[in-house]
């Protein structure tokens, strides 16, 4: 195999694939990268097993030429020490030529490196995927779902089925809802898929798997393509596939945590409300369980206010733009609303309590495809 890549390409590419790359896999030939090169592009494969991301650099991208191919052949070289050569050399463009033995050879200006390769044939295959099931997101809709759902699952193994995000896709809408039990993200969006009769239900992604697609998807309004199969879910972008195994088990039942009617109703500005919480939690941050109190003071006033005892307290005053019902004083963790509010993206929202040891609903005022639900702390 001997190639000339143009580095800045390479660079890009080797960076997202080592997002797949994990340094604690039993699997020694999974420290590696997989590079193939073929007369149509270099392809760079990392994987952990769960994930495993392949990158295409095209040998042309419209009048630039980004590769010249001098033999085809493929090699897996050892990651960590990769990444870093190629991040550091000195030239625009490296000669990459394999040898005997994988012995693999990088030539950049007066820069030469020689790796000691391993064969390509023992690392794994990425699956074979059966494409029955397929529709399209924009990349920049599906970078934003993710954010909007992703930070509210478990981090605790204990239930693993908790540490992914459950996707259903029913009469073509995709909602996706993530919780940890203690709180609750949901986002909801129409795909414009050509089949309509297209639907699957508890399809649980690993929240790890969510955030490394992130990461690499751009911010444009390109297609993303996505194909679910029983125990696989594809993502595929220009130049990337992004194969993610899906977690085993039932997702619970969480159409019955949303309350349908509330006793107390708030409209309040996003930002304001963010910053009020921010600051009335500054105290209470180094206890265990940073958690504020709200009560209702009149039709229009709500306070904020937390104590630590070794610390001392905090009470900070607000006026609401409404408030309806009845009157209200609740504890909450303040991390999870403030993670709730960041992810909001719209200037008012609207907060449904139905008591104070019920879970309390967040949402836009004029928009119910995103919803926050969060389980009060018993205090009062």
């Amino acid at each position: 195999m001997k190639v000339k890549i143009q580095l800045n390409q390479l660079i890009e590419a080797v960076q997202d694939v080592m997002k797949a790359v994990s340094s604690r896999t039993t699997i020694p030939i999974l420290t590696g990268i997989k590079m193939e090169v073929t007369y149509d592009g270099v392809h760079l494969t990392g994987s952990d097993s769960d994930i495993s991301i392949e990158r295409l650099i095209p040998v042309e991208e419209g009048d630039l030429v980004h590769i010249e191919v001098k033999q085809e052949g493929s090699v897996v070289l050892p990651a960590r020490y990769f990444s870093e050569i190629v991040k550091k050399l000195p030239n625009e463009s490296v000669e990459i030529e394999v040898g005997e033995r994988f012995e693999t050879t990088l030539r950049s200006g007066a820069s030469e490196f020689s790796l000691l390769g391993l064969d390509p044939e023992e690392y794994p295959r990425l699956p074979q995927i059966e494409e029955d099931l397929v529709f399209e997101i924009q990349s920049d809709l599906l970078k934003t779902m993710i954010r909007q759902t992703v930070f509210a699952v478990s981090a605790s193994e204990t239930r693993p089925i908790l540490t992914g995000v459950n996707w259903t896709l029913v009469d073509g809408v995709l909602n996706c809802i993530a919780t940890d039990s203690h709180r609750l993200a949901e986002r909801k969006m129409p795909i414009d898929s050509q089949a309509e009769e297209l639907s699957f239900q508890n399809v649980v992604i690993p929240g790890k798997s969510l955030n490394e697609l992130s990461k690499i998807l751009d911010e444009s309004a390109e297609k993303v393509q996505i194909v679910v199969t029983n125990n696989q879910i594809l993502f595929k972008a220009k130049n990337i596939l992004l194969f993610s195994r899906l977690l085993d088990g039932n997702y619970p039942d969480t159409s019955k945590l949303i309350p349908s009617e509330s006793k107390t109703t708030f409209v309040l500005k996003t930002k304001e409300f963010l910053q009020a919480i921010d600051r009335a939690s500054l105290l209470a941050r180094e206890g265990r369980n940073n958690v504020v109190k709200l009560a209702t003071l009149d039709n229009q006033t709500i306070e904020l206010s937390s104590n630590s005892p070794e610390i001392g307290k905090v009470f900070e005053h607000m006026i609401a733009e409404e408030i309806e019902g009845e009157e209200l004083k609740i504890s909450f963790n303040a991390k999870y609303v403030m993670e709730a509010l960041k992810v909001m993206d719209c200037s008012e929202i609207s907060i449904l309590f139905t008591g104070a040891m019920r879970p309390f609903l967040i949402q836009p005022v004029s928009d119910d495809t995103i919803r926050q639900l969060i389980l009060p702390v018993r205090t009062y």
